[in-house]
């Protein structure tokens, strides 16, 4: 009798434990198919994933596991877990890889002719949905600065948000294929900003106000704010010294 509770305490571990491998095979799966964990990364380690997922070790390396069968991570011994190339459609859009700082530069001017309208669509044809999902990621930029970080995959999550809440999958499409090229940008500016904490508040501030012109439906003000936001981004990168791309 005294045994009963540890009996049931146990089976209930071992019912439990499928559906936290599921939930954390899923996690893994969509932030590899997102671009969060890219093409030939290493992933983080068994215990810094279980910390960060708030799952034991077991469950993670069970997870692994199903990533390795599924061919979408391998294996090298002593030296971890690398995500696998993904077979992707030949008829996926996609540009050339960043080069050169000129190559940033025009990422920036590219960004600038597609993300203002987005924006401005998205305050049009916003749902509760995206504007949830607008918030969640400006939740997530607003933890950063206050521990004084600059989040890339938080930053770039935000301007997807903002793409899809546009209802155009030519927008987010595009956005998509850019997601390497727009991290390379967002990172080199995350490092301008380490210094006077006010120059990454106004970063979230800029954030901020496309989000709620976007949230009350003010498309004007939400194409002007995003184009701001990223003219802002280009200038602080480039501390205002555009390049001359004729050449």
């Amino acid at each position: 009798m005294t045994q009963q509770p540890d009996t049931v305490k146990a089976d209930g571990d071992k019912a439990s434990k499928p559906n936290l491998v599921d939930r954390v095979f899923e996690q893994l799966r969509e932030r590899i198919l997102s671009g969060d964990y890219a093409a030939g990364s290493r992933l983080p380690g068994e215990h810094e994933l279980s910390a960060a997922l708030s799952v034991s070790r077991p469950v993670v390396r069970d997870a692994l596991g199903r990533l390795r069968e599924a061919g979408m991570v391998y294996s090298r011994q002593g030296a971890g877990t690398f995500v696998a190339v993904q077979e992707t459609p030949t008829s996926a859009l996609s540009y050339s890889p960043v080069k050169t700082i000129a190559d940033i530069q025009r990422c920036y001017e590219f960004r600038l002719t597609i993300e203002p309208f987005a924006a401005y669509f998205a305050a049009q044809r916003r749902d509760d949905a995206a504007v949830q999902k607008i918030a969640a990621a400006l939740a997530d930029l607003r933890d950063a600065t206050r521990h004084q970080l600059h989040r890339t995959d938080a930053d770039f999550q935000f301007h997807r948000a903002v793409t899809e809440a546009a209802n155009n999958h030519y927008y987010t499409a595009s956005i998509d294929a850019l997601k390497q090229h727009i991290a390379v940008g967002m990172h080199l500016h995350g490092l301008s900003l380490m210094g006077p904490r006010i120059k990454l508040e106004r970063v979230f501030d800029e954030h901020n106000a496309i989000y709620e012109a976007v949230a009350r439906g003010d498309a004007e003000t939400a194409r002007d704010t995003m184009r701001a936001h990223l003219e802002g981004s280009r200038d602080r990168l480039f501390e205002g010294k555009v390049l001359d791309l004729s050449f």
